[in-house]
């Protein structure tokens, strides 16, 4: 990978080892708007890594450093998700300014990256989310256009179940028992569900917790969930 310093002064010491990929859009109107914000020191924001629409990535934080990409969030128990992860800021406008289609480059980029942090640092696939699965009260990103099928068919995600689906009948506290021990924070119990229909039922984002829902929660607490797309 052809990979371009652009430092950014916005990072402290990790706390943590690292143990999860945190992809973002950066959510601004131009990709230099992004870049400049993202090295502000006033900001108090970064990312450890930046990739363009033409699939140029760009390294801001050093990855043994603690960049400041994920605020207030949580994972599978894990608050300081800052201390261990590793944030990508993927170069969109996002739902405020005119939310598109991810580039083909960008996504192809973003597989390869991922591809290599994940060997490197041994990050199981269940711990590659997205901004708003780690803070769903705060984020929507990288969001429903997001396609997360491509990095489930190489193993880098987890896939939307599809095959042997089933459902539980769970009450809808009985679903936010399994969305938590899934990894969500439940705190807020509209924005948990938002979320993960978000990321694994992007077609229908209505809050509802309804039996496709239910069996897609299911099959992703299986050892090992399958889908058409991984």
């Amino acid at each position: 990978m052809n990979i371009i310093d652009t430092p950014s002064p916005n990072f402290d010491a990790r706390s943590l080892p690292v143990s999860i990929i945190v992809l973002h859009y950066t959510g601004m109107q131009t990709a230099q708007a992004a870049i400049d914000r993202l090295r502000d020191p006033e900001a108090k924001v970064s990312a450890h890594y930046l990739v363009a629409e033409d699939g140029q990535i760009l390294r801001m934080v050093a990855e043994d450093q603690r960049a400041w990409h994920a605020g207030k969030s949580r994972w599978r128990g894990i608050e300081d998700v800052n201390s261990a992860s590793i944030g990508i800021e993927i170069v969109n406008p996002g739902h405020e300014f005119g939310y598109r289609p991810f580039m083909e480059e960008q996504i192809d980029a973003v597989v390869r990256l991922v591809a290599d942090i994940t060997e490197r640092h041994r990050i199981t696939r269940g711990n590659v989310v997205g901004h708003s699965d780690i803070a769903p009260t705060r984020k929507q990103d990288p969001g429903e256009l997001f396609p997360w099928s491509r990095l489930a068919k190489v193993r880098l995600a987890l896939p939307r179940p599809t095959k042997g689906l089933m459902d539980p009948m769970w009450t809808d506290a009985g679903f936010l028992v399994a969305l938590e021990r899934f990894g969500y924070d439940v705190t807020d119990k509209l924005a948990a569900v938002v979320a993960f229909q978000r990321r694994f039922r992007p077609e229908l984002i209505d809050g509802v917790i309804d039996g496709e829902c239910r069996s897609i929660l299911l099959a992703l607490l299986l050892p090992k969930p399958t889908g058409d797309d991984g």
